[in-house]
């Protein structure tokens, strides 16, 4: 088990900047992959970035060059920098921590983090 709760959403004008954060309850190092997802209103929720436990990362497209994923193993939390964000980005954002015992995999998500985007 993992609980997950996000912080850094909020209201931010187009071109602006947000930093959201997700604070595991257990070390970073047992979780295979560490991921953020965002649900617009009436849309199905989307992976925007995950990054694994060995480092590498992937983003949506939408996002790339814009976003950065990373992780803190010191404050077992992994971040989101949005950078020159647009009204299209507005979503509650959720973290995703999912782990696996070499079988099975299960997936942990926080409450979400709501993120508006202004134009």
């Amino acid at each position: 088990q993992v609980q997950l709760v996000e912080s850094g959403g909020g209201l931010v004008q187009a071109g602006g900047s947000l930093r959201l954060s997700c604070a595991a309850s257990r070390s970073i190092f047992s979780i295979n992959a560490m991921g953020w997802y965002r649900q617009a209103p009436g849309k199905q929720r989307d992976l925007v970035a995950v990054i694994n436990s060995g480092g590498s990362t992937k983003y949506a497209d939408s996002v790339k060059g814009r976003f950065t994923i990373s992780r803190d193993s010191a404050k077992n939390t992994w971040n989101l920098q949005m950078n020159n964000l647009k009204p299209e980005d507005t979503a509650v954002y959720y973290c995703n921590a999912a782990l696996t015992d070499g079988s099975n995999w299960s997936n942990y998500w926080g409450p979400g983090t709501q993120v508006t985007v202004s134009s």
